[in-house]
């Protein structure tokens, strides 16, 4: 055990240092400041730059050098990168393909990304210094679109988690605020898209890992729903896990960039580069026609488990505001039982108790403050389990916790294939209310919280059911930001918690102190509708813009 934890502290050592150095010892130009041109080029759309590259107007090492400089002021302030992939990546730069579509357009990704030669651990010391052998079908998609992958960034051990901290990179911070997280598990990603030391980013999502950072961070995302996006070749904290699967889906500075970025992707035929992809290319979806002017979205005001914050419910209820005044239909929807559909996909993701997240780490290493606890409760002997249960629901009147502490522990195998028959159920159940309602898209909040303080997993891990929702369901669903927080519109008066998962979650609300984060909504569409979802988005945004309503995003230059 000592000498466990004595290699586990030589490896994030070492690890820290490998970074340390290679971004002090490169070449001058990434050290001088950005010029003029350099602070253009990162300001400028992706579509502009790649159109520029494509003319001959702009060197794909020029577009490098403007990012890679802004990517290390963005990790001075956030510490948001584990692997700095340049200056090899400027051969890549030189030799990419000025007609792909994402052509000299600098791309980062997740540090789970499977790039050849460089490492993967993603938070796990053990995993340090095992390189890649072959690059993941993600990144030779982008390479032969142009793109040029240009740094990796910070997770947290495990994956399981809405912040983004481990031994081996350390703490990543908001570029909003140095005391809140910029989300998890892609929060390095979020904190350097916000920053703007990226316009165009990858992340992966299993309950929610790409649209709370977004929403956390004040940036854009539309989480894919399986087997549209390429991930095989990747690295993960649970392979195998497919009772609620991860999915690979970019994440960026704006909108017209998110769009952007879909479309350049889809028109790569991803299914030609990952067998697990369907082959569906990039679809023009109409909204509107002569006789359709209107959409009717349903708005989910609450899950009936965590009531949004002030701030929250401020930012749906612009939005609501927005659209209701450019003339569409506004149905408040009562989705199925919501806290069905958290203990299943709980149950689903924790089937063996949380053992293969585990496995890889180190004696002494830190873990995530929110799996400790999930972890303590599956590792809780059977009569005490019982027991812990019986009290919360007859001494302390939650049934709602109860029901979740009742059925936290490892599965059998005849459990888990009982769960997923019951997850497709519960997902019959949607479709069903789905469709008797006539909707378009759905509208609701990312979480019911803006970006937590650092450990505010502690007691917020289990309050992700906003997101985690449409993970368990399989739905398309997108994040963009809306507004920031208040500390007068948005102050907590004479609030009640109704179950122990709200009163833990609202123990991190202060809208006093959390002034000045940002606040997203989220619209939700059906299986593999993304185009849907993209379009939806737009017409948010353009609602908010036509009521004088527009997003402000962090201006760092």
């Amino acid at each position: 055990m000592v000498f466990e934890f004595l290699a586990h502290r030589r490896a994030c050592a070492t690890k820290q240092q490998e970074r340390r150095e290679r971004i002090q010892t490169l070449p001058l130009v990434y050290h001088e400041p950005l010029n003029s041109e350099e602070i253009s080029i990162v300001n400028q759309l992706a579509s502009e730059t790649v159109k520029q590259v494509q003319s001959g107007a702009l060197e794909p090492l020029d577009v490098l050098h403007a990012y890679a400089k802004k990517a290390i002021q963005a990790h001075d302030a956030t510490n948001c990168l584990t692997e700095v992939l340049f200056p090899e990546s400027e051969e890549w730069a030189k030799q990419c393909n000025r007609r792909g579509p994402l052509a000299g357009m600098p791309v980062s990704i997740k540090d789970t990304a499977g790039i050849a030669g460089w490492d993967a651990c993603i938070g796990y010391s053990a995993w340090v210094g095992r390189r890649v052998q072959k690059d993941s079908g993600l990144v030779r998609l982008l390479r032969d679109a142009g793109a040029v992958p240009f740094v990796k960034t910070n997770v947290p051990i495990t994956l399981l988690s809405l912040e983004s901290n481990n031994d081996v990179f350390g703490r990543t911070t908001n570029p909003h605020h140095k005391d809140y997280t910029p989300g998890g598990s892609t929060g390095g990603e979020a904190a350097l898209l916000a920053y703007g030391g990226s316009r165009l980013g990858i992340g992966t999502d299993v309950a929610g890992s790409v649209r709370c950072p977004a929403h956390f961070s004040g940036i854009y995302t539309i989480k894919a729903s399986m087997h549209r996006f390429p991930k095989t070749g990747n690295g993960t904290s649970i392979p195998g896990q497919i009772g609620i699967p991860a999915v690979y889906s970019p994440m960026t500075r704006t909108l017209a960039d998110l769009e952007f970025m879909w479309r350049a992707i889809m028109s790569m035929k991803p299914w030609t580069y990952d067998h697990s992809c369907v082959p569906i290319p990039w679809r023009e979806i109409e909204l509107f026609s002569s006789e359709k002017k209107k959409l009717r979205w349903g708005v989910m005001w609450t899950d009936g488990i965590v009531e949004p914050s002030p701030a929250c419910h401020r930012a749906l209820q612009e939005v609501v505001t927005a659209l209701e005044a450019n003339g569409h239909e506004i149905v408040e929807i009562t989705p199925p039982d919501t806290l069905e559909a958290l203990s299943l996909g709980s149950q689903l993701i924790f089937a063996d108790a949380g053992k293969t997240v585990l496995k890889p780490a180190r004696s002494g290493e830190w873990m995530d403050t929110g799996v400790v606890e999930a972890i303590r409760l599956l590792r809780l002997p059977s009569i005490l389990r019982r027991l812990y249960a019986w009290y919360w629901r007859y001494i302390r009147n939650d049934a709602a916790y109860a029901s979740i502490i009742d059925v936290w522990r490892e599965k059998t195998t005849e459990e888990f294939f009982a769960l997923v028959s019951r997850r497709e159920a519960y997902r019959e159940r949607w479709f069903d209310m789905w469709t008797a309602q006539e909707l378009d898209l759905v509208l609701t909040v990312p979480n019911s919280l803006p970006a937590p303080p650092h450990d505010g997993m502690k007691d917020g891990w289990s309050a992700c059911g906003y997101t985690f929702l449409f993970n368990i369901l399989d739905y398309s669903a997108g994040v963009l930001p809306v507004t920031h927080v208040d500390r007068v519109k948005d102050a907590l008066n004479n609030f009640k918690p109704r179950n122990q998962i709200e009163a833990k979650q609202y123990k991190l609300y202060d809208a006093n102190k959390m002034h000045g984060l940002p606040v997203g909504v989220q619209v939700v569409g059906r299986r593999l509708e993304e185009e849907k979802v993209l379009e939806g988005m737009k017409v948010v945004e353009n609602s908010l813009l036509s009521i004088g309503q527009a997003y402000v995003l962090l201006n760092t230059d």
